[in-house]
C-alpha cells in the first residue's frame, strides 16, 4: 500500500527521527491558536461559565466538530483507518464525576489543564500557580488511587462512540453533531448577546462561510459512506497476500505452543470452526468464535496491548483460519497468525500418543477435522494441553510483536 507524504511522518520514530518535528510544529501551532483566541486569560475563561463571552466554547468545540469531520471524511476516501485512531476506553461514573471536578475547578482556577500550561508558557502568575497544582494533583491522584480503585475502574464500556450507543451511521451521527454544533454557536450568540451585551453583528462573517463548510463535508461523508473490512481489505490485499504466500503468518504448533506457556505473552487462540467441531475438540483455553460472529469481537481485539500479545486464528485445516486472518487484518487488529495445518497439524503433532484419535481418509485441505472421537471431550483430551516443558518440537520462529500505538492526549486535559 503506498504511503502519502504525511503518512511518512508519522512512522515510527524509531523509523522517521523527523516526526518529533512534526509533533514541535502541531503543538506551538495549538499553543498559538489558544493564546490567540485569549485562552491564557483566566478572566476570559471564566467568563463562559457566566454566559458572557463564550469564546472557549466555541473555539473548543469547533475545533472538535472540525478535527470529526475532517477524520471521517479522511476514513470514507482511504487516506485514514478510523480502527488505529486511539478512543479512549469509557469508565462512565467516574468519567462524569472527573467532569464535575474539572468543572469546578475550571470555575475557581479560571484554567484547565492545556490552558494552564499556554498561561504558563506567557509567564502569567496565576497560570503558573494553577500549572503547578494540576502537576500535585495528579501525584496525589497516583498516590492514592489505590484507595478507590473499585470505583475507577467501574462503569466500564470500552472503546464507546456514538455510532455504538445510538446504533446509527457514521455519517447520519457526523451530520447531526455538526447540525447540533452549529445551533449550540447560535445559542452561544443569543446568550452573549443578552447577558455579555455583545454585538453578534460584530463577529466576523466568515464564520458563515466555516459554517457552510462543515455541512457540506459532513454531507460528503454521508454520502461516501464509511469503508467494511471488504473495502479495507481491497486496499491492503496486495501486500498480505504475499505474507500468506510467503507463509510469514503461519506459525508452528510447537511455536503456538512455546508461546502459551510464555508468561511474557498474552495469546488469545480464537476457533472459528462451527460448534460441532469446537464441541467435539478444541485446545485448551481457545475461544470459540463462529467467523459470520468475528467482526463483532474486532473491537475488543482492537483494546489489547499491542506490545505482549499474539491473537492465532485457527480451524481444522487453514482455509477458514486464513478468511478470519484477512478479516482481522482488515480491522488492523495487530499481531494475528494463523495455527499452520489448523487443528489437524497439532493433533497430528501432539495427539500421536493417543489411541482414541483416531485418524480418517479426509484429505488434507479440505478444512473438515481429520480424525475420528469416541466422544465430544471438547479441551479434555491430552493433546488439547500438552506439557511445553515435555514437547522439545523444532520449527522457525515467526511472531513478531508490532509496536503499541501509544493513546494521545485530547481536549482539555
Amino acid at each position: 500500500m503506498p504511503i502519502f507524504p504525511l503518512q511518512a511522518f508519522l512512522l515510527p520514530l524509531s523509523e522517521n527521527p523527523w516526526t518529533y518535528l512534526v509533533f514541535g510544529v502541531i503543538g506551538f501551532g495549538f499553543g498559538y491558536v489558544l493564546e490567540l483566541s485569549g485562552f491564557g486569560n483566566s478572566k476570559k475563561l471564566a467568563a463562559q461559565f457566566y454566559f458572557k463571552d463564550l469564546t472557549v466554547f466555541k473555539v473548543m468545540f469547533g475545533a472538535i466538530v472540525t478535527a470529526m469531520v475532517l477524520i471521517f471524511l479522511s476514513s470514507a476516501v482511504g487516506i485514514l483507518d478510523f480502527n488505529l485512531v486511539y478512543v479512549p476506553e469509557t469508565y462512565l461514573w467516574p468519567g462524569l464525576l472527573g467532569g464535575v471536578i474539572m468543572g469546578f475547578g475550571f470555575i475557581i482556577g479560571g484554567f484547565c489543564p492545556g490552558t494552564s500550561v499556554v498561561s504558563a508558557a506567557t509567564f502569567k502568575i496565576d497560570g503558573i500557580l494553577f500549572l503547578l497544582g494540576a502537576l500535585f494533583g495528579v501525584f496525589a491522584f497516583g498516590e492514592t488511587e489505590k484507595y478507590f480503585d473499585g470505583f475507577w475502574h467501574s462503569s466500564y464500556y470500552g472503546r464507546l462512540t456514538l455510532m455504538d450507543v445510538f446504533h446509527l451511521p457514521t455519517g447520519v451521527v457526523v451530520l447531526l453533531v455538526v447540525f447540533m454544533a452549529l445551533f449550540m454557536f447560535w445559542g452561544g450568540e443569543q446568550l452573549e448577546r443578552l447577558i455579555g451585551k455583545r454585538d453578534p453583528a460584530r463577529e466576523p462573517r466568515l464564520r458563515y462561510a466555516g459554517a457552510g463548510a462543515l455541512i457540506v463535508v459532513a454531507l460528503t461523508v454521508l454520502v461516501l459512506g464509511q469503508p467494511d473490512a471488504a473495502d479495507r481489505w481491497a486496499r491492503i490485499a496486495s501486500a498480505k497476500e504475499a505474507s500468506l504466500a510467503a507463509r510469514e503468518v503461519q506459525i508452528h504448533p510447537g511455536e503456538l505452543l512455546a508461546s502459551r506457556a510464555d508468561d511474557k505473552l498474552n495469546v488469545l487462540m480464537l476457533d472459528v470452526r462451527g460448534e460441532a467441531d469446537y464441541n467435539m475438540f478444541h485446545l485448551d483455553g481457545a475461544r470459540h468464535v463462529p467467523l459470520d460472529q468475528l467482526g463483532a469481537l474486532v473491537p475488543e481485539l482492537l483494546q489489547q496491548p499491542a506490545e505482549n500479545t499474539v491473537t492465532v486464528v485457527m480451524s481444522n485445516d487453514e482455509a477458514a483460519a486464513t478468511d478470519a486472518w484477512k478479516l482481522l487484518q482488515a480491522e488492523s487488529v495487530s499481531n494475528v497468525y494463523i495455527l499452520e495445518g489448523g487443528i489437524n497439524n497439532w493433533i497430528r503433532i501432539f495427539g500421536a500418543g493417543e489411541r482414541e484419535l483416531t485418524p480418517t481418509s479426509i484429505p488434507v485441505g479440505s478444512d473438515r477435522l481429520a480424525y475420528l472421537f469416541p466422544a465430544a471431550l471438547g479441551s479434555r483430551y491430552e493433546a488439547a494441553n500438552p506439557d511445553a516443558n515435555e514437547w522439545k518440537v523444532e520449527y522457525e520462529p515467526k511472531v513478531k510483536l508490532q509496536r503499541k500505538r501509544s493513546p494521545s492526549g485530547g481536549g482539555c486535559g
